[in-house]
C-alpha cells in the first residue's frame, strides 16, 4: 500500500474509538447525506460483515447516523448523533444482514424523505479510508478521498467525450474516471475523481450538454 501523506498511516483526526469502524463509517454516511443534498427524513442502514457483528460496540451506529447528518469525522456532535437523530425527527433503523460480502466493513444506505431516495453501498477499508461501491443500482469505485463529479447521463455516443471536454476547457485534470450502466442505451453514471475542488459553474456546463440528467459534485 502507497501512503500519500502521514494522515495516511497514523489515521483521520476523528472521534474515536476505531478508524475503522467509526471515521470510515462517517464518511461513508456523509457520502450519502451530500448526495442526496439535504436532510433527509429516514434512514435505513444494513450492517454486513464485521460491521452487523460490533457496530454498537465499536460505535459504527452513531458515526454513521453523524455522517447522515453531515458531522465531520471529528465531530464532537457523533457520540450524540442518535438523539439529535430523533430530535429532529429522522426515523432509523439498522438491520443486521447475514449475507456474505467481499469485505468485511460494508454498509448500505437507503435515506429518503417525501420526494425521493438515495441508496448507497459503502466500505470501509481501514485507517478512516472509505470506497463507495454501488449509487443507486450503479456499480462504481468511489474513494471519497478526492473532489469528484457525479454525472448521470442516456447511454448515448460521444456523452462522455463532451464532459471531459468540459472539464478539460475549465482546467480540471481527471484523476479517474470510471462509467457504468445497468443496461445499453438507458442510463448511466460517471464517477469522475479530480484533482482539486470545483465551482458550480462546471455543474451548469455540464448541464447543459444533450443526454446530461443530473450532475453532483462531491468537496473535500
Amino acid at each position: 500500500m502507497k501512503y500519500r501523506t502521514v494522515f495516511d498511516i497514523i489515521g483521520p483526526v476523528m472521534i474515536g474509538p476505531s478508524s475503522s469502524h467509526t471515521a470510515g463509517a462517517a464518511k461513508i454516511g456523509r457520502v450519502a447525506r451530500i448526495l442526496f443534498g439535504r436532510q433527509p427524513k429516514w434512514a435505513k442502514v444494513s450492517f454486513y460483515g464485521s460491521f452487523a457483528q460490533t457496530y454498537q460496540g465499536h460505535g459504527t451506529d452513531v458515526a454513521i447516523i453523524g455522517g447522515i447528518l453531515d458531522f465531520d469525522t471529528f465531530d464532537e456532535r457523533i457520540p450524540s448523533s442518535l438523539s439529535i437523530a430523533e430530535e429532529i425527527g429522522m426515523n432509523i433503523s439498522f438491520i443486521e444482514e447475514k449475507a456474505n460480502v467481499d469485505h468485511p466493513n460494508t454498509a448500505r444506505i437507503i435515506i429518503g424523505d417525501e420526494m425521493d431516495q438515495l441508496e448507497l453501498v459503502g466500505i470501509s477499508i481501514g485507517g478512516g479510508k472509505i470506497e463507495i461501491i454501488e449509487i443507486n443500482g450503479f456499480q462504481l469505485k468511489l474513494s471519497g478521498n478526492h473532489p469528484a463529479l457525479l454525472v448521470l447521463h442516456q447511454d448515448r455516443a460521444g456523452t462522455i467525450a463532451a464532459v471531459a471536454n468540459v472539464l478539460a476547457e475549465l482546467s480540471i485534470n481527471i484523476g479517474h474516471m470510471e462509467v457504468s450502466r445497468k443496461e445499453k442505451g438507458q442510463m448511466a453514471m460517471m464517477t469522475i475523481e479530480v484533482d482539486h475542488n470545483m465551482d458550480d459553474d462546471v455543474l451548469e456546463s455540464l448541464m447543459k450538454l444533450p443526454n446530461i440528467i443530473q450532475a453532483t459534485k462531491i468537496i473535500q
